[in-house]
């Protein structure tokens, strides 16, 4: 199953971890709404581009 991940592709879903955690940590533990929508928006947009960019691979 995980022989079909792409090292990039893995990288990214990593980024895309870590990303939430620090959005979590922003909003729970330092108390910054703001900051914390902010970060939290790209995880979805960054997944998002990595779907796009695979479908638009397959083709």
């Amino acid at each position: 199953m995980f022989k079909k991940i792409k090292t990039s592709e893995l990288i990214i879903f990593l980024l895309v971890i870590v990303l939430i955690f620090i959005s979590e940590y922003d909003y729970l533990i330092l108390n910054n709404p703001t900051r914390a929508i902010f970060i939290g928006l790209w995880p979805p947009t960054i997944m998002t581009l990595l779907i796009y960019i695979n479908i638009k691979s397959k083709q």
